[in-house]
């Protein structure tokens, strides 16, 4: 698998999940707009929750984001569930966006001469670390498509 290839599409999803989340106006980042069941915040935090379970999980390295992450933005979880004191423990926008720039440093680090290493068996039924890059592009790229839909609507208001 060539590494240019797979750090090229995810690089494009990445950077255009950023650019998307510029866009998102300070006093917007936590409503929760028309149509939708969660915020803008919640997709940043989400990314980075999962790109962390899937990526560093299986391929067993060290997570860094903190255990909070887990209640707040994994897999079924709705910012109108948050407890007050999870509420108050929000890590900063500024903070995220920070980390989910780390990441794809950490990923590209890590794992640039291993795409073609088996990774354990995983329900997205990636074979190697190749696979399991591009499959989290594909969620990049869906939750683009959310978030741009999110700001679209927003911008109306």
């Amino acid at each position: 698998m060539r590494k240019d290839f797979v750090f090229h599409l995810y690089n494009v999803e990445h950077d255009n999940f950023m650019n998307l989340l510029a866009k998102c106006p300070e006093d917007q980042r936590m409503v929760i707009p028309q149509g939708f069941n969660t915020s803008l915040y919640w997709h940043l935090g989400h990314v980075l929750r999962i790109t962390e379970v899937h990526v560093f999980g299986l391929s067993q390295q060290t997570m860094s984001l903190p255990q909070n992450y887990k209640d707040l933005f994994h897999y079924g979880t709705k910012v109108t569930d948050w407890k007050e004191e999870q509420l108050a423990q929000l890590p900063a926008w500024d903070t995220m966006t920070a980390q989910l720039k780390e990441q794809r440093e950490h990923i590209y680090n890590a794992l640039k001469d291993r795409l073609e290493e088996p990774v354990p068996e995983n329900f997205k039924k990636a074979e190697n670390f190749g696979e399991l890059i591009l499959t989290t592009a594909a969620h990049l790229s869906n939750h683009n498509g959310v978030v741009a839909a999110m700001l679209q609507v927003l911008k109306q208001k």
